[in-house]
């Protein structure tokens, strides 16, 4: 099984037309991902890879049946994009963008309150199920299926934990990179809860980082409402107070809160495990077989 998407997406590329745009999309597909179209303001009649372009979104989806955007646009005009989206009752959108103003996702936040569309990201690797469709940039091969879920706020952290579940054995059926941004579409507790109700998934791994709070809302929600066993990682365990690390969301106040260690230990407090390196982890979660 999977959570948020499978081998029934059908994907359009927003921003098809641009060098990252371009060669992540032939990446897709090369992949397996079903995209089936592009939209790009300006560019309809075009194609990449035969995959025809559109002017809007609203187009895209008309015309292919389409039900998943992954954004490709420059920070400036990536809101704008993500609100093109949001106005086309897709089920998912996956904001790959990095250096999209907060302020602009502030405009996003609330948007997203309004509409059933799921958002991922901004500033984030996306998300793969193994074997039939990812969305974004993660390196499709060191993924394997299997029945152990992973949800991180990094994307170099996931291709390094989910490396070592590969290496041992241990295939996953969704990783998802929820992106390490101030205000971001998809929280650690949205993912937990789709895992644990996906009977798919047997184990989950959450890869955390200092900063924000968002850590210690899904130790509680673990504690209070998972059964199945989930292992952590917290990244940034010797950065110094103030200093952002990173992720714009990397940066610990000094008050307290947001710390690796108050992190850990609300982890540890739910039952989590929580390894200090990545090969840790991935001792935990053979524990859970």
């Amino acid at each position: 099984m999977s959570i948020f998407v499978d081998d029934d997406t059908r994907v359009v590329v927003q921003g098809i037309t641009g060098g990252e745009g371009r060669f992540h999309a032939e990446q897709m597909i090369d992949y397996g991902t079903n995209v089936v179209a592009g939209a790009v303001p300006g560019k309809g009649g075009e194609s990449v890879q035969d995959v025809p372009v559109y002017d809007t979104v609203d187009r895209a989806v008309e015309a292919e049946d389409a039900n998943a955007s992954v954004v490709f646009v420059p920070p400036a005009f990536a809101a704008d994009a993500i609100f093109e989206a949001l106005d086309t009752d897709l089920d998912l959108v996956v904001a790959i963008t990095e250096g999209i103003p907060t302020q602009d996702m502030a405009r996003v936040k609330k948007r997203l309150s309004e509409v059933d569309t799921r958002l991922i990201g901004p500033n984030c690797p996306g998300i793969i199920t193994p074997g039939e469709a990812k969305l974004g940039i993660l390196p499709g091969n060191i993924f394997a299926a299997g029945n152990v879920g992973l949800v991180s706020r990094s994307g170099t952290l996931t291709y390094q934990v989910v490396d070592n579940l590969t290496q041992r054995g241990i295939g996953q059926t969704t990783a998802v990179g929820i992106g390490g941004d101030p205000i971001i579409g998809t929280s650690f507790v949205d993912a937990l809860e789709a895992f644990e109700d996906d009977t798919g998934t047997d184990a989950v791994v959450m890869c955390g980082e200092i900063g924000g709070e968002d850590e210690e809302r899904a130790a509680s929600f673990i504690s209070e409402y998972m059964d199945t066993p989930v292992a952590g990682f917290i990244a940034g365990r010797t950065a110094p107070p103030g200093k952002r690390m990173g992720h714009a969301g990397a940066i610990v106040s000094g008050s307290g809160t947001g710390t690796a260690e108050s992190k850990i230990e609300a982890l540890n407090e739910a039952g989590v495990p929580v390894g200090d390196t990545p090969e840790e982890v991935a001792d935990h979660v053979e524990n859970f077989f």
